[in-house]
């Protein structure tokens, strides 16, 4: 008879267990750890925690391989990071894991009709599979120093848009230059990766194209490499394809180094095969003396069997694109980082939403939110809706939880919110399975809520929780709080549309009482604190965690836009967190965090402060040359130094920017060109934005230059209902008020 697990003695013989070995009392320790935290259902969420263990089983396997094999050719960032010459270097003497934190940048390429994401570093190593080995160019002259553009200083990326996406990466030393440019176009009834090379050398010089068992992470094992004619096979997979013969191929197991090693020697190394998971390889094409070599090569991307295709999906970047919203403004860089960012958004909403096309390749609500606000905002409405339609299977019957991760109580309320904006924006209603679902999603943040009824600080709150990771350890987070309000008020909205009124009032009363708990705690903070501000909890003196309170002006808006303690808030982190002009977040993320500088530029900019194109103009300059940015950025490398490479979130609120500098919705009014930069108005120049989604139609604005310095805001409506008004309010002009048939107003020059 099998003894219930409950029944064993666990903690006992774990801790004798550790005891025995010298080790801690790892509960006693855990024990200790929570102390740190308010009381919480759930510690971390297990989805975090499995992602972290896989993170740092690979780090751990990077400690085993690099730090002894330096004379291998790394990517830039182990280059970087083990250079002690270097900004990025970092030591490792108690390090037990090592892994990316100071150029965790990279760049997606890909179709509107493909769900495969292959990578680009910053100096074009190209992974082709998610998580899997990558290819590598260089060019070895047959005397003198190879060109490994992990290793070189001159090097430049950059991303090109006209025919889909391609990112173009070029490394030059001594006269020797190597340019290769990735995309993935359609081959079949699937898609191929395709990198295109030219090298050029002033003497003979060799192009070799190396197969690396790792990525922009650490080691990814290949165990077996074949070459048949212009085919590599890579641990029995056709892979990768050469539109030319090799004149040379050379392979090596870990036992013998990296290939790079033996590329000079007649017999090569040999070891087309390693236990250890470490196989190097490269084909070698002739360039000659001061001439030119130009190589494609293909690799077959998984196709539809892997992830689905949804039906829907555009077939080409002209169907993806069409109608969309487009920025016409003078100032290129501007242009350019909004083009990349929408491409950004197309990529990572194929099948369904994700935050990035690596480490953070799977769902949160909390992203999704934000990213399918800016596919609405944007005209992107056929991912957006799609996005949104799989909502309700991540619900939990028996409870309502919207559920991507354990203990993140935010999820209810932007699911509800988002819900509510899609009709907002798109006027289409939701179908019955969406309504059972807001009903249920409501359900949930009314149990969940703790007990008003008490003198607690976080008396009516939810139940303390991890959140956002970014806002520290467990705690009643007022971020939660004003989502579950918001996501509340707006989900009413949507069931007296539908005309379930009863509905709609118990949801507006349960947003009341909520608020009236926010209230309470809030008053109670700016006596403890002795200043109009909010702080991240109840429990917590004001820090960069209060970032994410932010959340009821933008993108919320359930407070005036000058309101003093939302104001007070943004005051404080501009004191006191920012970083080469950016939002500085301590907690987790450590580095200059894009997507959170431009919340607090869009409240700045709700509330008419200049101070927002400050904050705009430096998320702008910390963008990478392919126009991404991280998750968060090194304050000393530039690079990013935690989560994915290339953030959609980011991209998400860059396109979001934008549209609320040119058209935002304040209530039933609609602003125009409220966000829009002086310069900009002062370059003379013309500039246009849209067409747009709004609660009240589609919209597009233009701003025209008029004689005398003056600017004539105008535009072109398809009304479903139109505003009560129009205010034309550009930075540093007094607002003018027209009604929604005026079509234009022309503003007198600048008043300062």
């Amino acid at each position: 008879m099998s003894v219930p697990l409950k029944w064993l003695p666990w903690k006992w013989l774990l801790r004798r267990a550790a005891r025995s070995h010298g080790f801690l009392d790892p509960l006693a320790l855990m024990a200790r750890l929570r102390r740190f935290g308010q009381p919480s259902e759930v510690a971390e969420p297990i989805e975090l925690l499995r992602a972290g263990m896989v993170f740092h089983a690979r780090g751990l396997i990077n400690t085993r391989v690099i730090q002894h094999n330096l004379d291998w050719v790394w990517p830039y960032w182990i280059e970087q990071q083990f250079d002690p010459h270097s900004e990025a270097f970092l030591p490792r003497a108690f390090s037990i894991t090592h892994v990316n934190l100071t150029h965790r940048n990279w760049t997606a390429v890909g179709r509107p009709d493909c769900t495969e994401l292959p990578i680009v570093d910053p100096r074009g190593l190209v992974t082709p599979w998610y998580d899997g080995w990558s290819l590598d160019g260089w060019v070895l002259p047959d005397d003198g120093e190879p060109l490994y553009p992990s290793r070189t200083s001159d090097s430049q990326q950059w991303l090109e848009t006209d025919d889909g996406v391609a990112v173009v990466s070029r490394s030059s030393r001594d006269g020797i230059e190597l340019q290769q440019r990735a995309r993935v176009v359609s081959e079949g009834n699937g898609s191929e990766l395709v990198i295109d090379y030219r090298a050029s050398a002033p003497h003979p010089a060799m192009l070799a194209v190396a197969l690396r068992p790792y990525n922009p992470e650490g080691i990814a094992f290949i165990h077996r490499l074949r070459r048949t004619g212009d085919v590599w096979e890579v641990d029995g997979h056709r892979a990768v394809r050469f539109e030319e013969t090799p004149e040379a191929h050379y392979a090596s197991d870990y036992e013998h180094g990296d290939v790079a090693i033996h590329l000079h020697e007649p017999d090569g190394a040999g070891g087309e095969d390693c236990e250890t998971g470490l196989v190097t390889g490269a084909a070698l094409f002739r360039i000659s003396a001061g001439g030119e070599r130009r190589l494609r090569v293909r690799v077959p991307l998984p196709g539809p069997e892997a992830e689905p295709l949804p039906a829907d999906a555009a077939g080409s970047w002209g169907e993806a694109l069409a109608g969309t919203a487009a920025l016409e403004v003078p100032d290129a860089g501007y242009r350019f980082l909004y083009d990349a960012a929408m491409r950004t958004l197309v990529l990572h909403s194929v099948a369904d939403v994700y935050p990035g096309p690596y480490t953070y390749k799977r769902f949160w609500f909390r992203d999704a939110a934000f990213i399918i606000h800016a596919l609405l905002a944007a005209g992107l409405t056929t991912p957006a809706r799609r996005a949104l339609l799989r909502f309700p299977e991540r619900q939990t019957r028996a409870t309502g939880y919207f559920h991507s991760q354990e203990g993140e109580w935010d999820s209810n309320g932007q699911a509800l919110w988002i819900a509510a904006r899609f009709t907002e924006l798109t006027g289409e209603a939701l179908d019955e399975t969406w309504l059972r679902a807001i009903r249920r999603g409501a359900h949930w943040v009314a149990r969940k809520r703790t007990d008003s009824d008490t003198s607690a600080p976080h008396a009516g709150l939810l139940p303390a929780g991890f959140s956002a990771e970014h806002l520290g350890p467990n705690d009643y987070y007022y971020w939660d709080d004003f989502w579950a309000e918001g996501g509340l008020r707006t989900a009413a909205d949507v069931m007296e549309a539908a005309g379930r009124g009863e509905d709609a009032r118990w949801m507006r009363a349960e947003a009341d009482d909520l608020q009236r708990c926010l209230r309470r705690a809030l008053e109670n903070d700016e006596r403890r604190l002795g200043r109009a501000a909010m702080p991240a909890s109840p429990y917590r003196r004001l820090d960069a965690g209060a970032v994410g309170s932010l959340a009821v002006g933008y993108p919320l808006q359930r407070t005036a836009a000058d309101d003093p303690r939302l104001l007070g808030t943004v005051e404080y982190l501009l004191e006191r967190c920012r970083v080469h002009g950016g939002f500085f977040q301590d907690m987790i993320h450590s580095g200059v965090n894009a997507y959170l500088t431009l919340h607090m530029a869009q409240v700045l900019m709700r509330a008419g402060d200049d101070r927002c194109f400050e904050l705009m103009d430096a998320v702008a300059r910390l963008a990478s040359p392919t126009g991404q940015w991280p998750e968060a950025i090194h304050p000393r490398t530039g690079g990013g130094c935690m989560g994915d490479g290339q953030h959609v979130w980011a991209a998400a609120e860059w396109v979001l920017i934008m549209r609320n500098a040119f058209l935002r919705e304040e209530g039933e009014q609609l602003v125009l060109a409220g966000g829009v930069p002086p310069r900009w108005l002062a370059s003379g120049e013309p500039m246009a934005f849209g067409p747009a989604p709004t609660p009240f139609g589609s919209v597009r604005v233009t701003l025209t230059p008029s004689a005398g310095g003056g600017t004539t805001v105008a535009w072109e409506a398809e009304w479903r209902r139109p505003p009560e008004a129009v205010v034309v309010a550009p930075a540093g002009r007094t607002p003018v008020t027209a009604g929604p048939e005026a079509g234009s107003v022309t503003l007198p020059g600048s008043e300062h």
